[in-house]
């Protein structure tokens, strides 16, 4: 690509897979209009540090946890919500970095994961055939035409309220939430009692204790910033490439375009095309990126992609995700990792291990069995430590509330269960114990 030919507006000249269709198209270019006036949810630096960051995952030298809610709802948007998703976030990372010694980059599936793609245009609610749910930046869940109706003004309350979790994430992991020293706290009660809990009750006593020899040894950890607080970056799917376009802003140290709206945006399994809108908008943009990968994924394809989206090579620029189904990571993926690395891009690799698992019960509910999310993360470092590559990350959706989505796990959730707490927007969640017992076991992968 020319970068000099490059502007956040080339992608109009491109195919667009999975956009809504606006019903008033002079309203939305009035509310993108006004987004451009508006200030940067993160900015060019914070991009930069995050590259670095993964820079090192690329290089195996830290371990990647990428976490949140499948889309984020604003009828259910408290600081107490973002507080608890981000303590099990934090809760899977003390696990990780205590177990297997390796740095954790934290990257949240959150303040901007308000839109989904969808297998069709439309959807049987009940006895309507109406359009399909998109997110909230798009429409609502509810099931009346009205309601599924795409709203530019959505877009806007999306803004504002990535916006307000921005600030209360910075409040947080700096304002000494994230201290190491209050690793107890973040235990949840209804994790607490569990055997996840208890174990992770356990690693909390042992930091106590690292962090009490410290002290004694005469460390002033008072005055040790990493021990007080964290970094944690922001993502989502960049699917409605208006509302990233108002957000793309130039920095004014490198000249570089930027999106502002998050650390790190993706691009999903159905809209990777190499002639697409979203590849073109990716390409131009300097923050990380990240691609989903399905199974469907070939090595030449891949290999253009990182062409494509990091032909300069920088480490970090790009994570690749794959989301292959516990049936079919093992075949399916070392082909792709021994062609990235024969081609010499060194990207991230990062395990989703959700999408690919997502099947519906006897009893008509989106769910996925935990033994298969986890069967599919033991295939990612099998085949990686095949082919001899390192297995970045794992990418996964998860929440911190005690919900009945997922089956199976130490509680057993039975199909007839899933009823009971059912209460995602779109796909299946982990509970918060079924998190804790997701870090312990990839803390197990990675010791051996």
């Amino acid at each position: 690509m020319d970068a000099a030919a490059w502007s956040p507006t080339s992608w109009r000249e491109y195919p667009a897979a999975q956009q809504p269709e606006w019903p008033d198209d002079g309203e939305l270019q009035r509310v993108l209009k006004h987004m451009e006036d508006l200030p940067p949810l993160v900015f060019a630096g914070e991009a930069r540090d995050l590259t670095a960051e993964l820079g090192e995952v690329a290089e195996g030298r830290a371990f990647l946890l990428q976490a949140g809610d499948c889309a984020e709802a604003f009828d259910t948007f408290t600081a107490d919500s973002v507080r608890d998703r981000l303590r099990v976030i934090l809760q899977m990372a003390v696990v990780l970095t205590y177990s297997s010694g390796l740095p954790t980059v934290k990257i949240g599936r959150i303040a901007g994961q308000f839109a989904k793609p969808r297998s069709a245009p439309t959807e049987r609610v009940g006895e309507l055939d109406l359009a399909s749910f998109r997110g909230h930046m798009v429409n609502d869940v509810g099931g009346t035409a009205e309601a599924r109706l795409a709203d530019p003004q959505r877009l806007l309350r999306a803004y504002h309220q990535s916006s307000a979790t921005l600030n209360l994430l910075r409040s947080f992991t700096k304002g000494g939430f994230a201290d190491l020293t209050r690793v107890h706290s973040w235990n949840q009660a209804f994790v607490r009692s569990s055997r996840e809990g208890r174990r992770y009750e356990q690693v909390a006593d042992e930091i106590d204790r690292a962090l009490r020899f410290m002290k004694a040894c005469g460390v002033d950890t008072r005055s040790q910033p990493m021990l007080h607080e964290t970094n944690f970056f922001t993502s989502h799917e960049a699917l409605i490439l208006g509302y990233e376009e108002a957000l793309t802003r130039r920095d004014a140290l490198t000249g570089d375009w930027y999106d502002s709206s998050a650390h790190l945006v993706w691009i999903g399994e159905r809209t990777r095309q190499a002639a697409g809108a979203h590849m073109e908008f990716f390409a131009g943009i300097r923050n990380p990126v990240g691609c989903k990968l399905g199974p469907t994924a070939t090595p030449d394809e891949v290999v253009t992609i990182c062409q494509r989206l990091n032909p300069d090579r920088v480490p970090g620029r790009l994570t690749l995700i794959a989301r292959m189904g516990a049936e079919r990571v093992a075949t399916a993926l070392p082909p792709l990792l021994g062609a990235v690395a024969d081609a010499g891009h060194p990207v991230v690799w990062a395990c989703d291990p959700m999408h690919g698992n997502t099947f519906t019960s006897a009893g008509g509910r989106k769910t996925r069995r935990f033994d298969d999310i986890l069967r599919e993360i033991a295939g990612f470092f099998a085949a990686h430590e095949a082919v001899g590559t390192w297995p970045g990350g794992v990418h996964v959706e998860l929440t911190s509330d005690d919900v009945t989505e997922c089956l199976g796990g130490a509680e057993e959730i039975l199909d007839a269960d899933l009823a009971s707490r059912y209460e995602t927007m779109c796909d299946p969640r982990l509970n918060g114990r079924q998190s804790l017992d997701l870090a312990f076991r990839v803390a197990e992968l990675l010791r051996r």
